[in-house]
């Protein structure tokens, strides 16, 4: 039963970051795109993302369950050395689903509507870079749970070159995540261009914050290089994730959208496995050559049982619910 609460658990992540990701970068698109198309921009997203926006934090939540309650250590060293950008990250939820809210649904459309437009921006923004910012932290091996200073113990844990730069990668494939799904939103030939070029520019700025990450790998020690190259797993999710790029492309030239989604959703996971094979089922890197893994900080064997057990009946009961509320709206728009 340990391999489904672990499988649960990397899928949740997963997911979260494929559809909630894709719901950040929305705003992150907004934000980036003038002031005279915003309108426009706005109306899409909400036919996206409007009726099931709040559904894709569920993945978010399924992570934290499973880490509270199989894994605790894994959860308290998180919740203790990472609990300012753990903060930071929550407020960002918080106030970005308050604004969407208030500027979407409110029957009143007051003054106000400007406030709640740039805490929705600003919001979509921060979250997914501090979520790549723990991301980061958590395999870059500057947690130090021997630290006897405030500074060392909770903001040199994350505040540092690598941890910052896997941020921005995340911000970056946000983006470029929603420009894609939006593409097949619309049927303006004007509007599939605009997010055709959202695309590329968030497609170049990945690869440049990607390149940031290595480079900073490089300079705080961290052998990314020898977990993404120098496996078999690896090195083939990477060459997987380029060819789905190119292909990618080189449907979008012909005006094939039907397959966009998927393909941008699989280089993202290629990317995320090429990242993390190496290094599993460590799930946290400490300073010191230390790590924390996800088989020797096990909860009591009846918790993960009764833990995957829960997980396995849930997904009966919720994921078939979950699909068709995404079908109907879809349709509904069609």
């Amino acid at each position: 039963m340990q391999y489904v609460v672990i499988t649960y658990l990397c899928l949740g992540i997963l997911l979260y970051f494929l559809l909630g990701g894709a719901d950040f970068g929305a705003g992150i698109i907004e934000m980036f795109t003038s002031s005279k198309n915003r309108s426009k921009t706005r109306k899409t997203m909400y036919q996206a993302i409007g009726p099931v926006w709040e559904a894709n934090h569920m993945w978010l939540i399924i992570a934290i369950v499973i880490l509270f309650v199989g894994f605790p250590r894994i959860y308290t060293t998180m919740s203790v050395y990472l609990h300012i950008p753990l903060l930071i990250m929550l407020i960002g939820i918080i106030a970005r689903g308050t604004a969407f809210v208030f500027r979407h649904y409110d029957a009143i459309k007051d003054d106000m509507q400007w406030l709640y437009n740039r805490i929705f921006r600003y919001s979509s923004f921060i979250t997914p870079l501090f979520l790549g910012i723990i991301a980061g932290s958590v395999i870059s091996g500057h947690i130090d749970t021997q630290a006897t200073d405030f500074v060392s113990a909770y903001i040199y844990s994350w505040l540092n070159w690598f941890s910052v730069a896997v941020g921005l990668f995340t911000v970056a494939l946000c983006g470029f995540l929603a420009a894609i799904y939006l593409i097949g939103e619309t049927n303006d030939e004007h509007d599939k261009k605009r997010f055709i070029k959202k695309a590329e520019f968030m497609n170049v700025a990945a690869v440049v914050f990607g390149a940031m990450v290595f480079i900073a790998a490089q300079r705080d020690d961290i052998p990314l290089v020898d977990w993404v190259f120098k496996n078999t797993i690896g090195l083939s999710a990477i060459v997987l994730a380029s060819l789905s790029l190119i292909l990618l492309w080189y449907l979008l030239i012909k005006g094939k959208t039907k397959v966009l989604r998927l393909l941008a959703g699989f280089q993202v996971t290629m990317i995320l496995l090429a990242i993390s094979y190496a290094h599993f089922p460590n799930f946290i890197r400490l300073k010191g050559g230390n790590a924390i893994s996800l088989f020797e900080t096990l909860g009591p064997e009846k918790t993960i049982y009764s833990l995957g057990l829960a997980l396995l009946l849930g997904s009966i009961l919720i994921l078939p619910f979950l699909g068709y509320l995404f079908y109907k709206f879809q349709k509904k728009e069609e």
